[in-house]
This record gives C-alpha cells, sequence and structure tokens, in this order.
C-alpha cells in the first residue's frame, strides 16, 4: 500500500507506551506516519522521550468501550500492543480481563469503525507447549505457525490469555476484518530495566550469581516494530508470523550482557531442587510484603524449558534480516548505562 506525504493515514495504537508499542511509534514516525496513542491519566511515558509531541494523543482505555469508538474515529489503521504480562497469581483476573477482553473490544471497535487493517501483538506463549510427557527425554521440541494449542503443564496462564485473545482476533477475521497477527519470543530491547524482558539486563548488572539451564528465544524490538509496521502496510492479510531471531542458553545470554556493561556474569546453575524451593520462599516473601516475587512457580518451571520457535517464515515474507543477538545486547546496554547514570 502505498501513500502521497498528503495522504498518509492514522494508524492507531494500544499500548503507545510500552516496549514494542513504543519502538513502533519510532518506526512509523520516521515514515511520516500519523500516529494516534491511546494513554490513561496514569500511563508511564518515559520510553517516548523526545518523540511524545509528534504522537496525537487520545484518552482511551480497552476496557471502556466508549473510549475506543471516539479513538478510532478518522483511524484507518489499528496496532493492538497492549496487554499486561504477568506470571504472578495475584495478577490473573486483570490479566485476563485486559488481554482477552481488552483485544474483543478493540476488535470489536475496529469492524464498527471499517478499519482497513488491524496488526495484533501475541506471543510465542500464545501456541502453546508440548506436553513434556509426549517428549522423550532431552528432546527439543521445534514450534512454528502451524502449532495447535494444547493443554500441558507447561502452558502459562499468560500465555492462555494471550491464546484466547488470538481467538478474538481471527473471530473479527471471520466477520469480516483483515489482520496481521505476529508472536515474538523474548523481546530484547531499550525499556525500562525494572519491567518486562529488560529486567534481565537489571539481574545482569546487579551482578547476581545464578542462571537457569533452559533455552531463551529472542528477537530484537527494532525487528519486532519493523515486522509489524512492513505487514500492516502489506497486501498480507489473516496470517500469523512467528518472531524469533534465534536460541541462546540463559548463561550465554547472561554472559554476554555482562561483557558489554563489564561486570561479573553468573556462574552457578539452578537445580531443579533449588527452583523449586526459591518459588515458594518468594511466594512466601510477596505475601508478606506485598512486592512481586522475583520467580513464580511458572516462571521456574518455563525457564528450565528447551523449545525452539522457528521464526523464518517471515524473512520470506517480507524479507527480514534479523539483527545478531551481539548487536542488539551492545545497543540496549549502552542504552541502559546511558539512562542509568
Amino acid at each position: 500500500m502505498k501513500y502521497s506525504s498528503d495522504s498518509l493515514p492514522i494508524v492507531f495504537i494500544t499500548g503507545t507506551n510500552g516496549l514494542i508499542g513504543s519502538a513502533v511509534v519510532r518506526r512509523l514516525l520516521k515514515d511520516g506516519y500519523r500516529v494516534r496513542g491511546g494513554r490513561r491519566l496514569t500511563s508511564d511515558t518515559r520510553l517516548l522521550q523526545g518523540i511524545e509531541a509528534q504522537i496525537e494523543w487520545v484518552d482511551a482505555d480497552v476496557l471502556d468501550v466508549t473510549s475506543l469508538e471516539k479513538a478510532l474515529q478518522g483511524v484507518t489503521f489499528v496496532i493492538h500492543t497492549a496487554a499486561v504480562v504477568s506470571f504472578v497469581p495475584r495478577d490473573r483476573t486483570q490479566m485476563y480481563d485486559i488481554n482477552v477482553n481488552g483485544t474483543a473490544n478493540i476488535v470489536n471497535a475496529a469492524l464498527a469503525a471499517g478499519i482497513k487493517k488491524m496488526a495484533f501483538v501475541s506471543s510465542v506463549a500464545a501456541l502453546g507447549r508440548p506436553d513434556p510427557s509426549k517428549l522423550s527425554e532431552q528432546e527439543t521440541a521445534v514450534i512454528d505457525e502451524d502449532q495447535k494449542w494444547e493443554e500441558s503443564p507447561l502452558n502459562s496462564h499468560y500465555g492462555k490469555s494471550k491464546y484466547l485473545a488470538e481467538l478474538e482476533v481471527w473471530r473479527g477475521v471471520a466477520e469480516g476484518l483483515s489482520a496481521v497477527v505476529v508472536n515474538p519470543s523474548m523481546v530484547l530491547g531499550e525499556g525500562d530495566w525494572s519491567r518486562s524482558s529488560t529486567q534481565l539486563f537489571k539481574y545482569v548488572y546487579d551482578e547476581k550469581k545464578y542462571y537457569t539451564e533452559g533455552l531463551l528465544n529472542y528477537v530484537d524490538v527494532q525487528d519486532v516494530a519493523e515486522a509489524i509496521v512492513t505487514l500492516l502496510f502489506s497486501d498480507i492479510s489473516n496470517e500469523r508470523y512467528i518472531l524469533s531471531a534465534g536460541q541462546v542458553t540463559y548463561r550465554e545470554l547472561f554472559t554476554k550482557i555482562a561483557t558489554a556493561f563489564g561486570k561479573q556474569p553468573p556462574s552457578k546453575a539452578v537445580s531443579t531442587f533449588m527452583a523449586e524451593t526459591i518459588w515458594r520462599v518468594e511466594a512466601v516473601r510477596s505475601w508478606l510484603t506485598g512486592s512481586k516475587p522475583l520467580i513464580t512457580k511458572e516462571t521456574a518451571k518455563t525457564a528450565r524449558t528447551k523449545l525452539v520457535y522457528d521464526g523464518h517464515k517471515i524473512t520470506q515474507a517480507i524479507k527480514l534480516t534479523y539483527k545478531p543477538l551481539e548487536e542488539t545486547v551492545a545497543r540496549v546496554c549502552a542504552e541502559i548505562v546511558k539512562n542509568n547514570r
């Protein structure tokens, strides 16, 4: 889809101030697109520093249908990135509400407004994980876009909430909505290091001692933004794409991050027994103090899994070339150091 500079469409984005949302905004503004962002009075917009004034802001909440209807007036495209990512039991009700019902509201509002196309940011967790009892010992499962959801002890409530959210998008497609879905793996980028995946960088910066034996699938936030924007303005419709540049062990990733920071990397592997003990201790500490646990039952379990997400389909569809891990780590660490001096 090509547009002249004087007829560029308005793109409405949810989750504008998040790690992925802020990267998408920067990518759109780079090409001169008009961006309308939804936010609440309590929204933290630090990740939009320097570009906040270029966004047309509207008061919009994915759980407020009326605000969404107003926000979509005059809008041509929608990018839905807003979601709650949590593995803490007390967050589950809110997480399901925002991730599932919020997505349903966005889909319904897009249909009512006659939106040309919608891009939905899901997660590889929404693909589901295979039941470990069906895998032989030490077997690494490879998951692609054809993976069907199945009940498994390895699935998280976050993953299930995103799976149910995807069903709302596909329901919208059945009702006439044009949409694309992306399923990023662990997104690495210049975010708030007290939140989301960027906490991994702070963990290493603080020279923590332990690492888990699991396998981590990763993708650069800039590649995620590139894929979303390119797919949105392409002729591709009603398809899903895994976004994953590759796999690395936690120890390897932590070592790369530590080297970039000039810190000592974690050197002690967490045993299964230790992980099971830690999440229980953290659950008690969280209950007593009201703070969020550093590790939960779900994260202790998934951090030891060895799954490979095949991210090649997108490279053929839009000729995306993933950034090397070393380049991503160096850039993110440099930005974190600059912002936290």
